[in-house]
């Protein structure tokens, strides 16, 4: 390694540790917001055992659940995001722009509103069902934007995948015109981008999918670094590509999937996080998918924490703070891209 590459690495280094401190001020912040505040010093005593039963009620039961699935589904969302960009090469690809979300919401909503309800949905199985819908999404997506004798284009998949996302939710809107009036409540907040999966279940739930793809994800760094280079390029340097890109977008969908599972409809973290990342890290993924993960865990947990504290009772979900901020930045990329 070279003394450059040795500076770069301890660069990364501080900075995932900043990150990380970043997170634990955030999470000493969101302990004391809420309904019912609680002085910073009964948090901590509280933490150490020493706490109130209501403030022990408040802190592991409703509090602490949320900030973890929060901050889960945000490292989930940018993690999908940062290698959707790589597959595609195209840095507009984001689960929640391309319809991989929006296939994912379509299953969860169909099953709950039709087939069950949101208080008995088996909570297992929900990442699942999510699953099944980002699948056929993506799948859809994929053989849309695929030219036998081109590839995939980076430029079609992003427009074919912005266009299923548009159908998706038109079909989701006639669908809530159907609903009964409980259960298009849900629908409701579940598409406006609601930490609605704020108990330690949920966390249970979410966290096996997370923690097999997240990894995968990484260890597949140095195939996004030789897809980044072009597929020409790629196929001469042996990489077997369309195995590898099924793979990779498997990944993806699955830790969108799993994350919408318990969030419902966030978008924009998937775009803003990588490349807030690229931008602090370079080019390669060794590098940016643990940076993106964390900034896009800290990023939806700020968002939540925002929300609860802008009206009381809360009545503004995390995914519209996180679209308030993404839309202009979304804006800002297409306008550097036409550059």
């Amino acid at each position: 390694m070279t003394d450059a590459q040795a500076r770069k690495e301890k660069r990364v280094r501080m900075l995932i540790l900043a990150l990380l401190m970043l997170t634990l001020l955030s999470v000493l912040i969101a302990l004391n917001t809420g309904y019912i505040r609680i002085a910073p010093r009964d948090v901590l005593m509280t933490l150490l055992g020493q706490g109130t039963d209501q403030q022990k009620l408040i802190l592991f039961e409703f509090r602490l659940p949320r900030m973890v699935v929060s901050f889960l589904v945000g490292m989930g969302l940018a993690t999908a995001g940062a290698v959707l960009q790589g597959v595609a090469r195209n840095p507009l690809a984001d689960p929640g722009i391309i319809g991989i979300n929006s296939g994912a919401s379509l299953a969860v909503v169909l099953f709950v509103s039709f087939l069950s309800s949101a208080a008995v949905a088996p909570l297992y199985f929900m990442p699942m069902l999510a699953f099944a819908g980002a699948g056929a999404a993506a799948v859809l997506i994929y053989f849309l934007a695929y030219r036998r004798h081109e590839g995939l284009s980076p430029i079609r998949l992003v427009l074919t995948g912005v266009a299923v996302d548009m159908g998706i939710k038109a079909a989701m809107i006639v669908l809530t015109l159907m609903l009964e009036p409980e259960n298009f409540q849900f629908v409701a907040v579940w598409l406006a981008g609601n930490i609605w999966g704020a108990n330690w279940t949920f966390v249970l739930a979410l966290l096996p999918w997370l923690a097999v793809l997240i990894p995968l994800a990484y260890w597949k760094a140095p195939v996004l670094n030789v897809l980044s280079v072009g597929e020409e390029t790629s196929t001469g340097l042996g990489l077997r590509l369309e195995r590898e890109r099924r793979v990779l977008l498997a990944a993806a969908v699955g830790i969108a999937a799993a994350s919408v599972s318990v969030s419902g409809g966030i978008g924009f973290v998937g775009l803003i996080a990588p490349h807030l990342s690229r931008r602090l890290v370079g080019d390669r993924y060794e590098h940016i998918i643990p940076v993106a993960a964390l900034i896009g865990g800290l990023l939806l947990l700020l968002a939540d924490t925002v929300s609860r504290i802008l009206i009381q009772p809360p009545k503004i979900t995390a995914g519209i703070v996180v679209a308030v901020i993404g839309a202009p930045y979304f804006l800002y990329l297409l306008a550097k891209l036409e550059d």
